[in-house]
């Protein structure tokens, strides 16, 4: 399965394109078994002194993560997700032939409380050699709608340059662009129901809301790189020796 001309031309345009049914209810709630299984155990095994890197801090009534790293490595359910041939056409209909997946997440976004995520680059994150050599495919495992906290993105930011983040100063984690910055930019929701894809630029700004509803908004992102592609310079730590090459 490739992207059509029409929907490359509208990811060229504005750095982001949703392609929506790409998984079934069936898959995903697999995946969402399979996470949910390996949450809880990473949760009871968190020493005191990492909490604060994964635990969401929104959700006071409980402990709750708000992310995972590197599912594709740990989770085999993840994995299959990752090569399944349906999403890598797609993926490599935006960076071309021959691509590995070189970090990923899962995020839980979980209901009453689960905290907003701030406007950020991923290429800031990265630091790669080619920006054009990135692309994030956001896996939605729930329906992501503006209450329990979808995606926001700048239509045509990718256009523009990788920019400084900055993070509060006991959230080292937190890397953002300033405000200065995002008060020039209009941010627009992007809701994608369970199955579909989010596909993202590594410099399109975007951010999630928090969720206020009752409901799950947990996903999936997988950050594919061209086979020309490296981290060059990133700003956070990535262990290159989980890379996996899926084409």
């Amino acid at each position: 399965m490739k992207l059509s001309d029409a929907d490359l031309a509208r990811y060229r345009h504005v750095g982001h394109l949703t392609v929506p049914g790409v998984f079934s209810a069936e898959r995903t709630a697999a995946i969402v078994e399979d996470i949910q299984a390996w949450g809880e155990q990473f949760l009871a095994e968190l020493p005191a002194d990492q909490r604060a890197w994964y635990v969401d801090g929104g959700v006071k009534a409980r402990s709750v993560l708000r992310k995972l790293d590197n599912p594709h490595h740990h989770r085999k359910a993840v994995q299959e997700l990752a090569r399944d041939p349906t999403l890598v056409g797609l993926v490599e209909s935006i960076v071309g032939p021959g691509v590995s997946v070189y970090f990923s997440q899962i995020f839980f976004k979980p209901p009453e409380g689960g905290g907003p995520k701030p406007a950020h680059q991923d290429n800031y994150y990265f630091g790669p050699n080619d920006i054009e050599g990135v692309v994030t495919a956001w896996i939605a495992l729930d329906d992501a709608t503006l209450e329990n906290g979808c995606l926001y993105f700048g239509d045509g930011t990718h256009q523009g340059p990788v920019y400084p983040h900055e993070a509060p100063a006991d959230e080292p984690y937190n890397l953002q662009l300033p405000a200065a910055i995002l008060e020039r930019q209009p941010m627009v929701p992007a809701p994608v129901m369970r199955g579909g894809v989010s596909f993202h630029h590594g410099n399109t700004f975007h951010q999630s809301g928090p969720n206020t509803s009752t409901r799950w908004r947990r996903a999936c992102a997988l950050h594919y790189v061209h086979r020309d592609t490296f981290f060059e310079h990133p700003a956070l730590p990535y262990d290159e020796g989980l890379k996996l090459r899926v084409s």
